[in-house]
């Protein structure tokens, strides 16, 4: 009778070796916002998968859609990670939907650029500016400033994501709000930013829109440095990044562990990747500020604007920003929506 069931144990141990050599379990996390055309996820993908093994299927949510999907399926979790805005980020940790996790090189994300315990950590920042389609514009001047957008030459031209889900969204409300004299606590000069901007029909979609950026359906788009670096060197378009004369922001992008994750082993996995030097190495590439500097290669630091420019652009409290994002919200679809 033991011999029988060893026989039959060693068959189902040869058994699930068959199947692990011909990829029937495959390896797969799932991640919450990790769309391919956003910071070159597409690419960053394709090297999880060449280098760990495992499948991570891109994912068209932003930071709002990601964490409200957390929190619905907060009882039965169907994610493993997800990325990010730091604000939604912290968020998620207030809600209980991510974990603890110190990834490989936690010693090397600044302090500020991290939960202590591991609940969140940044992968990359990003300095929020205009990205320009120059033809697009048909002869109009590439604006320099918050006030230029209001100008009735750039009507029908502007476009931003909604501030009141896309996180990038949010940090061109904080950007412009914190340009024209507000603070954390006082986010009326954004508001009457935002109700002065719509004399110029701005285009407010709700998820990135690189590619109507491409195809001049959007001339001027409040985004990242990375998106429009990305355009110009990469796709080879007419775009242009500006940080406007009266100031902008800098923000971190960050990644989490879901608490409960169904692939927890996969997951660990993959933020180490991450934040190993080729993970880095692959948003640095898409012009992102790796977390870790030293990944950052020279030649592509010298496509960014001078460091006179990112003078201009400054870090914030963003717990403090945390913290304020659903009031804003909450007002803008109010007052300006």
């Amino acid at each position: 009778m033991t011999s029988t069931l060893q026989r039959f144990a060693r068959i189902g141990v040869l058994a699930a070796a068959g199947l692990a050599a011909t990829g029937a379990w495959a390896q797969t996390a799932i991640c919450y916002n990790c769309p391919t055309e956003w910071a070159d996820w597409g690419t960053q993908l394709r090297a999880i998968k060449a280098k760990t093994g495992i499948t991570v299927p891109a994912d068209n949510k932003n930071s709002g859609q990601s964490l409200a999907q957390l929190v619905a399926e907060k009882g039965s979790p169907v994610a493993d990670v997800t990325y990010l805005g730091v604000t939604f980020a912290i968020q998620a940790q207030k809600d209980g939907v991510v974990a603890p996790y110190q990834p490989a090189h936690w010693k090397d994300i600044p302090e500020g650029m991290k939960d202590p315990a591991g609940n969140w950590f940044s992968i990359h920042s990003g300095t929020l500016g205009f990205m320009v389609n120059v033809d697009a514009l048909k002869g109009k001047p590439v604006p320099k400033s918050w006030a230029d957008l209001l100008k009735p030459d750039y009507k029908g031209l502007v476009g931003y994501l909604d501030p009141a889900s896309a996180f990038v969204g949010y940090v061109g409300a904080v950007a412009v709000n914190e340009a024209r004299g507000g603070t954390l606590a006082n986010f009326a000069p954004a508001i009457d930013y935002f109700k002065a901007l719509q004399k110029n029909e701005p285009i407010v979609p709700k998820q990135t829109s690189y590619a109507r950026v491409l195809s001049g359906e959007i001339a001027i788009l409040l985004d990242y440095d990375f998106n429009a670096y990305r355009a110009k060197y990469k796709d080879r378009a007419n775009v242009q990044f500006v940080i406007p004369t009266e100031g902008t922001v800098v923000v971190p992008y960050v990644m989490s562990l879901v608490n409960k994750a169904p692939h927890p082993a996969e997951a660990k996995k993959v933020l180490d990747f991450v934040l190993s030097d080729e993970g880095q190495a692959i948003w640095a590439k898409a012009y992102l500020r790796p977390v870790r500097a030293s990944a950052m290669p020279k030649e592509v630091q010298a496509q960014f604007l001078p460091a006179a420019e990112y003078a201009r652009a400054k870090t914030v409290d963003y717990a403090g920003m945390a913290a304020a994002q659903r009031d804003f919200s909450a007002r803008y679809l109010k007052e300006v929506r």
